[in-house]
């Protein structure tokens, strides 16, 4: 779960890289804290994309056009 705790320390670790540098131990914190954010992430768009519901009315008759309705014209006229 992103929580404002986890932000805050993704965003000192990034600092801290950019400043001095980051010992061993806080870049691997770093890239568990960015892998756990990313999941919830993950997590959240897969839940919303679950939740999501196509409805598509079956069509039983063809939608008519302005073209179609002409050439139903034109045939009956030719013929």
């Amino acid at each position: 779960m992103i929580t404002p705790e986890l932000i805050t320390r993704i965003n000192e670790l990034s600092r801290k890289k950019r400043s001095v540098g980051l010992s061993d131990d806080e870049a691997q914190e770093q890239q568990l804290l960015r892998r756990e954010y990313l999941d919830s992430i993950k997590a959240q768009v897969t839940g919303m994309l679950d939740n999501i519901e196509v409805v598509d009315a079956p069509q039983t008759e063809p939608k008519i056009t302005r073209i179609n309705e002409v050439s139903f014209s034109l045939k009956h006229q030719l013929h």
